[in-house]
């Protein structure tokens, strides 16, 4: 929790990929801080019933992967609120995908979804959020620093996030606005069930970097990153330690990995696990 909880108030916030799991809690707690909070993402339904439950707040379906549903859902939710002081570009999916052997389809989608969608929101929304005390958090994950088996589509479009993010940082300091990353290990939210709830997925090594954290966890860190505009953002606790170390993190992962893996492939090829969210055609 954040030392002043009326650090959030009148706080106008937009948030992408908030129909379900971190963007909803999210959502939901910054509203109970008194912030303005405005939602875009798919699955209409869900969508509006956590709007509802933000005191009516404004929402829009969009996909994000679509520039010109991001820019026009930016430009009508800085309308409603009179402008924009944050931006959490959170929307994402996943699916275990063999990099050999596996369909690029999922590939394509997941960048699509995750690269491409964060920067579509994050450009669209800069000149709004570009003013002493704007911020912009862009949520990668973990997978931007450690890159593990099945992850290969995920980990590339998060660490390229994380880069977005880096240069975006740079490009908006001389107007005030501040940008965050937020890396997360696994969190137990839907995308976690259904990414890792495959055959192949419960073959893989349980490593250290690998337990499941409460979504608690990852809504602490955005409602204190958001109040302090902070650098960088990380739920569980321990993922601050691991950043600084990557590469070693990362030496222990490629070991850690190597049991059994041919075979899991094999049962991951043979799976066709879908994205964690269902994508328009």
């Amino acid at each position: 929790m954040v030392r002043n909880p009326t650090a959030l108030a009148g706080r106008r916030v937009l948030l992408t990929g908030a129909a379900r799991g971190i963007g909803a809690a999210a959502a939901r707690r910054l509203h109970e801080r008194g912030a303005r909070v405005a939602l875009a993402g798919l699955e209409a339904e869900r969508l509006g019933e956590v709007a509802a439950a933000c005191g009516g707040a404004p929402w829009y379906e969009c996909d994000v992967a679509d520039r010109g549903q991001v820019d026009a859902a930016v430009a009508a939710c800085a309308g409603e609120l009179g402008g924009l002081d944050v931006v959490i570009a959170n929307a994402g999916v996943a699916a275990q995908l063999p990099l050999a052997g596996g369909d690029p389809a999922i590939f394509e989608r997941t960048v699509r979804v995750n690269l491409f969608g964060a920067y579509y929101t994050l450009r669209a929304a800069a000149p709004h959020i570009a003013h002493p005390g704007g911020y912009a958090l862009a949520v990668a994950s973990l997978a931007a620093a450690l890159h593990a088996p099945l992850l290969g589509a995920y980990s590339a479009s998060k660490a390229a996030v994380e880069a977005l993010a880096d240069t975006l940082r740079i490009e908006l300091h001389a107007t005030g606005a501040r940008v965050g990353v937020a890396y997360f290990a696994k969190i137990a939210t839907d995308m976690t069930e259904r990414g890792f709830g495959t055959e192949a997925a419960g073959r893989l090594p349980e490593l250290p970097f690998a337990r499941v954290a409460p979504v608690e966890a990852a809504v602490d860190a955005i409602e204190r990153g958001v109040a302090r505009r902070a650098r960088r953002v990380v739920a569980p606790g321990w993922v601050a330690a691991v950043l600084p170390v990557r590469t070693v993190a990362q030496r222990l992962v490629d070991l850690g990995s190597r049991r059994g893996l041919p075979e899991t492939l094999a049962i991951a090829r043979s799976e066709a696990a879908p994205l964690t969210t269902r994508q328009p055609e």
